[in-house]
Order: C-alpha cells, then structure tokens, then sequence
C-alpha cells in the first residue's frame, strides 16, 4: 500500500527521510550491534544520541546558553502542574484562556496556587485569540502563560504579550519548530514532540537556569526541573528512542535550512489551502482571519453529513484524519512541518472535485 497524506493533529505524519533513517539503523545503530530501544541510557552510543539531539534543537532555536534543554516524559499534561509546582513561588500567575488545552492547563495551576485568567476567547467557542490588555496582568505574578498555538481551534498567536519583568511560559506542543520565535522573550516553553519533532513519549522544556535554581523540596523528586537539568535528563531512563527520532528531526530540519527556511514553507502551505477556503462556495473557516493557525486548519460545510461525507471520500482518496474535533466539528487539516506541499495540493485538489460532485447539496 502507497503512503497516505497523513493530517492527524497528533501523533502526526513523520519526514520520510527520518522514518527510512530510523528503517535503516533499527538493528544496528552506528556498529554498536544492537537498536536505540535496547541500549542503555547510560551507554556511550546513547550519551552521543541525547547530546547531538540538545546541540542541534539549541542551533535551530538559537537557545542561549542560560537556558536549559530537557528532555523529559509525561507529556504536556504533566507540564501543566510542573510549571506551576517549579515557578509558582509567591503562589500566583497571569493564564490567557485560548482553547482546550489552556483552560485544562488553568485547572491543574488552580490546585497549586492563585490563577488569574487575563483573558478568555471562549464567548466564541474559542474561534479567535483574545486582545491583551497590559492593565489588567498582575505586576507580582510568578509568570505569564499562554498556548501558542490552539491545535482544536485553528488559531495561533501573531504577537506575544509584552509582560515586562514576568516571565512568560508558553505551551509549544503544536508549533513549536514551525516558525522563528526569539527564546529569550520567554521564561519557560514546553512542548509534546508527536505534533512537529518526533513520535509520543518525550516533551521537551526550555527554561531559562534562574527560574529553576530553587525549588521547594516537598515537590516530588521526578517533578523538579532542577533535578533533570542537573542530571542532563539522565536522572531516571528517559524515552530513548523517541529522542533519537527527535534528533533525526532536528536534522532533518536543518539540511532543509533551518527554522526560517521550515517557516517559508509553511507559510506556503497555510496560504494555498486557506486560499481555496477562503473562495470556495462549500467551505468555510472557523478562526478569525487574523489568528489562523499555519499548523492547524479548521473548516466546515455547514452540514453535518455533508462533512461526514467529506471525511470518508477523501479517505478513500488517501486523505487521511481530517475529522475534526468533537468542540468545533466539521474538518481539520494539521499541516504540521512533515506534511509536504504536495499533501496540501493534493488535499485543495480533492476539495475543489468534492465542490463540483456535490453543489446541489450546499
């Protein structure tokens, strides 16, 4: 069977030149006789993996060298309470509420201290990225957090909040990698690596040495960022293959030319398919023009079985996960840094065909 044009939003589609690296290298890597799953953590060849993993993300990034890189597991769920549980000191903290995965991060810091929701877009079903008033963010807060991009509902943010001497957090999980973000603007960034740097299993933090250099001991042992960045994400066994899958990304992206060049292409594949939404008779956007997301597209027909019926022909048609989200409904095209522009043509293609077969039912 052919490869299919993969939208997920997550796991999602893998550069093919990574997954035929990974192919090559699964039983022996690099003559040590043996795959990255079986090696140990502590070995040489892993020690090299990890490293090479950190040196390229912090190239492509331009990572100073006061932050640290972890590579770590659980998952952005897990950092909704580290955060809070590492930076939370005189117990409070600004959360802008933009989507689903902001408002569950809102619920978890709420366990832990003070939050202060300084803005919220959920009036329209989260459709938009709320507007930002200086005013009303707290002079004391432990820090600023925010959701850069909102995988459900199609949006991203285009300008990051000024939040002076407040360090802002920011939840990358779904764009991380696609465009060029100046990291010293930020305290803290996290993000899950199964949207845009490798398979599930490993999120990686980016968090500036200061905010970490304290800690209260009573949080847990394998919740403390210190403890990680002092053991160079060693401390327990970590997900070894996924970082080196990671690390094949990372150079992946940089043969490609980096960031700025990854951003280019992506700005390219946004532009064609938004293009098509935007003059289609059939279908319609559901973000704000402004706030659309270049990773995650949201639109809609309009009729639920018109959408179901899109849905299961552009399967057949090797379009695959396009269903969207049960909160917004209709179709979503991730078009994460992996998806090629030919997956997006081909994707525009089918829509237009899709449009002509079925005008009477609009």
């Amino acid at each position: 069977m052919d490869r299919v044009y993969n939208f997920s939003a997550g796991p999602a589609t893998l550069p093919e030149e990574v997954l035929q690296r990974a192919r090559e290298e699964m039983l022996d890597w690099h003559g040590s006789g043996m795959s990255v799953m079986e090696m140990s953590h502590r070995s040489k060849w892993f020690e090299e993996i990890i490293k090479q993993a950190e040196a390229d993300l912090r190239e492509l990034m331009n990572i100073p060298s006061n932050y640290k890189v972890l590579f770590l597991q659980g998952g952005a769920w897990t950092q909704f309470a580290m955060v809070p549980l590492n930076l939370m000191k005189k117990g409070k903290a600004d959360y802008v509420n933009s989507g689903y995965w902001s408002k569950k991060a809102i619920g978890e810091a709420r366990k832990f201290g003070k939050v202060n929701v300084v803005a919220s877009s959920e009036d329209a079903n989260f459709s938009y990225i709320p507007e930002l008033y200086p005013e009303t963010f707290s002079k004391d807060a432990d820090y600023f957090y925010i959701t850069t991009n909102n995988t459900i509902y199609g949006t991203r943010y285009t300008k990051l909040p000024d939040t002076g001497n407040v360090p802002l957090v920011a939840d990358m999980s779904s764009n991380i990698l696609s465009e060029v973000y100046d990291v010293t603007k930020f305290g803290l960034i996290f993000a899950g690596a199964q949207k845009n740097m490798g398979p599930a299993g490993v999120v990686v933090v980016i968090v500036r040495e200061d905010l970490i250099a304290e800690v209260n001991p009573e949080v847990p042992t394998m919740l403390q960022y210190k403890v990680h960045a002092e053991n160079n994400s060693l401390f327990n066994t970590p997900p070894c293959y996924s970082i080196y899958v990671c690390g094949l990304v990372f150079q992946w992206l940089k043969k490609l030319g980096g960031v700025p060049e990854m951003q280019k292409i992506n700005e390219e594949k946004a532009k064609i398919l938004y293009d098509f939404i935007d003059n289609s008779n059939m279908f319609k956007g559901t973000a704000k023009k402004e706030d659309r997301s270049l990773m995650n597209v949201t639109f809609i027909t309009g009729n639920k079985d018109l959408d179901a019926k899109f849905v299961k022909e552009a399967e057949e048609h090797g379009l695959v996960n396009l269903k969207g989200h049960r909160s917004v409904g209709g179709m979503r095209a991730s078009i994460y840094n992996a998806m090629p522009v030919e997956g997006v043509k081909k994707l525009v293609e089918f829509m237009k065909e899709f449009e002509a077969r079925n005008k009477i039912e609009v």
